[in-house]
Formats: structure tokens, sequence, C-alpha cells
């Protein structure tokens, strides 16, 4: 199955209007419709892979246009000879030497090289009848460490360090993976306290999450203080003293503001303050981490965070304390492995970011290798998880007592239905025919 050829790559912008019901919205992204460029890539054997890269909206059809021009480092390709040299092949991908100048690994570019690479993993994982986290499990720590590239982050992560801590987990892999079977790995939920929401909406959110056996709640702030004074105590007086709470101001403040408004909301002792400024300030994270440490809350950010060079300079500079991969913004499964594999070294704990698009189905499959064959450790870890979507996808992740439940299904948990992507295809999909002939009347 691995000696077919890829024949085509097709590539298809679906978007879903979100912003009617606010659902996503926080302090910079006020109307977001939930997109995805859609991969579908396709050996002449038969077999497929399906792969994503998440956008709110506008600007989708610029990453469809960058996997359509880098798919042509792609067809004709075998799947054997891609995974056989993956590192190898991931470098060709970002580093083409025309292309490369329009990245290199960062923006645009490297949204249409995840979208790609989600692909052919997830074609890999159906090749070798395996979700993508067991084929992640399964693997020999060398050729795990075969699919990285490690240029530019030697300085903080060699391979033989990265081979010493798979080396070193192995102790209790076994005994972690039925573990995960059985509970699965924590989660916390987004889903109560989007920026746009009503006080009551989100009071009646709450309240079904805390039955439905939620302690781990995140709220959008960052707009103005005192509605996120009253939003915050609203919360925290719902959920209790004993559980968690966590801010997120999605880039918001400048770094003397962050500290100033988050020193201000402390009394509501969150977990954490996400995403507090530029999430390309590395110092001002660090400065903002240096602040809020004696007030006991962590500062949390990744998931606009470009590649593994950035993630190793905030390790480097201790400007986080909780490393936020996502599956779509960095080179997939690959470039997400540095990342990890870093955030072990220097022990900073890993809590995904997820919800959008498939973010939840694709990132569990991460985090439930890194438990297992990485980290082996849930102090302080949870993966984020947003109610939204989930109903388009084929193999949709599977929430039990607040926790993710390992997938079962072959492949990476990124095929969508035919249906639903027809229907939300941008413009003439039926679902945007009827929303833009209602503005246009």
């Amino acid at each position: 199955m691995l000696k077919g050829k890829i024949a085509t790559v097709t590539v298809s912008d679906v978007r879903f209007p979100t912003s009617l019901e606010q659902h996503g919205s926080d302090a910079m992204h006020s109307d977001p419709d939930y997109s995805a460029a859609y991969v579908v890539i396709e050996g002449d054997d038969g077999l497929k892979g399906y792969g994503i890269t998440f956008t709110v909206g506008r600007g989708t059809e610029i990453v469809v246009c960058a996997v359509e021009a880098l798919s042509v480092l792609v067809i004709g390709k075998t799947l054997e000879d891609i995974v056989s040299d993956f590192s190898g092949f991931y470098r060709r991908l970002t580093s083409d030497s025309q292309m490369r100048w329009i990245g290199p690994e960062k923006g645009v570019i490297q949204l249409a090289t995840a979208a790609i690479l989600n692909a052919i993993w997830d074609m890999w994982a159906r090749a070798e009848g395996k979700p993508l986290w067991k084929l992640l499990v399964d693997m020999d720590p060398k050729q795990l460490i075969r699919c990285i590239d490690f240029r530019y982050i030697t300085d903080a992560l060699t391979e033989q360090e990265a081979l010493n801590i798979l080396e070193k987990a192995k102790e209790g892999k076994q005994q972690r993976e039925k573990q995960m079977l059985k509970e699965g790995y924590p989660a916390y939920t987004t889903s109560c306290a989007w920026l746009g929401y009503s006080d009551q909406q989100l009071t009646q959110l709450c309240s079904t999450a805390l039955t439905e056996g939620w302690t781990k709640f995140k709220v959008k702030v960052g707009a103005d203080l005192q509605d996120d004074i009253r939003r915050c105590s609203l919360i925290r007086k719902m959920i209790g003293p004993e559980n968690t709470l966590m801010i997120d101001a999605n880039q918001r403040w400048d770094v003397a503001e962050a500290i100033s408004y988050v020193t201000k909301l402390a009394e509501f002792r969150p977990l954490w303050i996400e995403e507090p400024t530029c999430p390309d300030d590395i110092l001002g994270h660090a400065a903002i981490s240096k602040a809020l440490a004696p007030l006991g809350i962590g500062v949390a950010t990744g998931e606009q965070c470009h590649n593994r060079v950035m993630f190793k300079q905030f390790l480097q500079a201790s400007a986080l304390q909780f490393v936020q991969i996502d599956s779509c913004r960095v080179g997939s499964v690959n470039e997400n492995l540095a990342i990890m594999l870093m955030a072990a070294k220097f022990r900073v704990p890993v809590c995904p970011h997820a919800g959008g698009v498939g973010l939840c189905e694709l990132v569990q499959h991460l985090i439930l290798f890194d438990y297992i064959s990485v980290s082996a450790s849930l102090d302080n870890r949870m993966c984020e998880y947003v109610d939204h979507l989930h109903e388009h996808f084929k193999s949709p992740t599977v929430i039990r007592n607040a926790h993710y439940m390992p997938p079962k299904d072959p492949g990476f948990s990124s095929e969508m239905f035919d249906e639903s992507v027809q229907k939300h295809q941008f413009p003439h999909g039926e679902v945007w025919r009827s929303i833009l002939e209602k503005k246009g009347s």
C-alpha cells in the first residue's frame, strides 16, 4: 500500500457561517467563519489521505492557492518515497528554492504545508490500518527521529537528546496506553464563554457543562476590563473555587497593558493568561511571565506560533509556562514532534490549542502520543475542546467525562463528509449561495 504514486492533490475552500451566532468570537476576531483549506491526496492505487488547515473565513482562498502551488512537489511521489525519508521530504516541501521566499516556514505557505502533510500522515496511518496516535506510539524511536527536521534547533535539542527522551519514556508506556484507552485524556472547554455570548447564554452553557462533568473552563477576555471582571466573576461563582479557570486575550494587549490588565483579574485565580500580546513577541511574553509569576498565573501561547524555531526561543527565554501546539499552524506532525520533544526537555507542559474546524479531531492524536511516548505526565496538562462542527467529520472526537477518548478508526480523523464539503464550499456551495443572495437583496 506504500508503493502507489500520488496521482492527484485537490483542495477545497470550505467555510461554516459561525459568525452568525458569534461562535468563536474573541477580542481580536469578532466575526469568525470557521473555515478550512481541505486537501484530498489520492494515489494511483486508490489510497486516499485527507488533510486540513484551519482559517476563519476571508483569506482561505489564498491558502488554497498555496496548496495548489506546493502540490507539484508531491504529485508523482510514492508514500514509501516520502515516509522512508520524511525529514528530507519535509525539508524539500518547506525549502523549495523559490517558494520559500514567501515564508520561509511561516504564514500562508506554512498553513498550506500543514494541510498537505496532514493528508500524507492520514494516508500513511490508513495504509497501516491504525489511528495516527497508534501509528506514532508503535514507531521505533529512531524512526520517529527520522521524521523531524532538526535544522535550526540543535542548540536547544539534538537528535541524540530527542532519542534519549523517547527511549526513557518506554518505561511504563504500555500501562499509559491502557490508561488512555480506559480513561481518555483530560480536556477543558472553551465553548461556554466566547466574547460575543450574552451573560444568559454563558450561564446556561456553563451550567450544562458542569452537569456533564467539566471541571476546567476558559473565558475569552480583552475587549473591556469591567465587562471581563463581571464575566470572570460570574463564571468563577458558577464553577466554584475548586475548579480550574483560564483566560485568553487572543493577542489584544501591549506588554505593560497585559501585566496591568491581568493583575486586575488575578482575584479570579486563572491558571494562565493565553496569548496576552503579539504572538511573535518572545521577549514581551518573557516579561509578562516574570511579572505574573508572583501571582501564580502562567502564560500560555503557541496557536499562532509559526514554527519550531519560535517555540525553541520561547522555551529558551522562559517566556511561556504552557506550550500550546496546533495541528495546522506549524508543519504538521513532523514539526509538532520537534516541539513536543523540546517541551519535554525544558519540562514545560503541552496543552494543545483546538476547536475550529477539525482541530480537536487532529490534535487529540498528538497529545495522546505526547503522554504515552514523550512526557509520561498529566501534571498541569489538558487539551482544549470546543463543541462545534464535529458532525461534519466521519470520525468525530468522542468526549467522555470531560476526557478525549482515543480514536479507533485508521487515519488522522480528518476526513469530512462529501455532503458537508459540497454544501459549505465557498462561494458556490448551497449554504453560501443562500447567505450571499440574502446579503445582496
